[in-house]
């Protein structure tokens, strides 16, 4: 039997429960991956509230690694035995093993492990588009100043390392001391602690005046104002989460006095196609390789104690990655 994560209705931690299912057959384009280890995301909360409704029952989880052991009819670049990994739906990650579309499964570099690339492959290719795709029409250069909320989270820490390797000066945020130095560590210029000091305010001092190229914000309602009132004439506001609730409606003209632009993205847009997929994960592959970028993995839980991943989640006790260990 195969363990896998279910709700029934949309709700608290508590409606995800663990049920035994058969376990299935890849069919056309298919893989059966054995999960060694999966991700945990916020997205997967989203799912489990109905914020982003699916239909039930549903199992949940974006984000796995571990090793193909089927392979249905017309699968060319995977084989019984790769080690593999993805970060994409259909969703059902939470689960002892599951059958998966074979365009979005990548083959892990022998220099990953399995915990790594569970906890990096859904985060590490949003940080891959947001950097690289995501950018003003003035472009980034060397030095440019760029916000991001939720500095000393799994995405957060990956895209301070990052962001300092591409020669950006990222202005972090977290919730506490502790977090800020977090990023700090990991690259951030500097990080602003928004529990004790209005963010919009310091983004104008540590930038002397003029705001920052970019706004990269996964929180939504709560930072939603601030973040505008940071950016500089013809700067992009790159919304991709809502940690705190959906941003409520505004009138376009907000948006005059400066010029600003406005994009709300998700990844799963960029994964268009197995080439797409596998490009964006190479490079991912190779900044992790190279040391530039360090994946922390700070919460490692048993797919049993999943409700207990989600509390600490959402009650933001978390820093850097978490994972469970089927």
């Amino acid at each position: 039997m195969n363990r896998i994560v279910q709700i029934r209705r949309f709700g608290g931690p508590e409606e995800m429960q663990l049920i035994d299912a058969p376990v299935p057959e890849p069919g056309q384009g298919q893989v059966l991956i054995a999960h060694h280890a999966i991700g945990v995301n916020f997205i997967d909360v989203y799912h489990r509230t109905g914020l982003y409704p699916n239909d039930l029952p549903l199992g949940l989880g974006m984000e796995a690694a571990g090793v193909v052991q089927a392979v249905g009819p017309g699968v060319q670049h995977l084989q019984v035995g790769d080690r593999v990994a993805y970060a994409s739906g259909p969703i059902g990650s939470y689960a002892d093993q599951r059958v998966m579309p074979a365009q979005n499964v990548c083959r892990l570099p022998d220099g990953i492990g399995f915990e790594q690339a569970a906890a990096m492959m859904l985060k590490g290719l949003t940080v891959q588009y947001l950097l690289k795709k995501c950018r003003p029409v003035e472009g980034l250069q060397a030095g440019d100043f760029v916000l991001w909320h939720a500095a000393a989270g799994g995405v957060g820490l990956i895209a301070c390392q990052w962001a300092k390797a591409l020669g950006l000066q990222l202005i972090g945020t977290a919730g506490s001391d502790e977090k800020c130095a977090l990023a700090l560590a990991n690259g951030a210029a500097h990080a602003i602690n928004y529990r004790r000091e209005d963010f919009t305010q310091r983004v104008r001092e540590i930038t002397g005046g003029q705001g920052v190229k970019v706004v990269y914000d996964s929180i939504g309602k709560d930072t939603w104002e601030g973040s505008l009132a940071c950016l500089r004439t013809f700067g992009l506001m790159v919304s991709f989460g809502n940690a705190s609730g959906p941003v409520p409606p505004f009138a376009p003209a907000a948006l005059a006095p400066q010029s600003l632009y406005l994009t709300r993205q998700t990844l799963f847009t960029h994964l268009s196609s197995r080439e797409a997929t596998q490009a964006m994960a190479d490079d991912l592959f190779a900044v992790v390789q190279s040391g530039q970028v360090q994946i922390h993995i700070d919460q490692r839980l048993p797919l049993a104690d999943v409700q207990e991943a989600h509390r600490r989640l959402e009650a933001r006790q978390t820093t850097g990655s978490t994972i469970l260990l089927p």
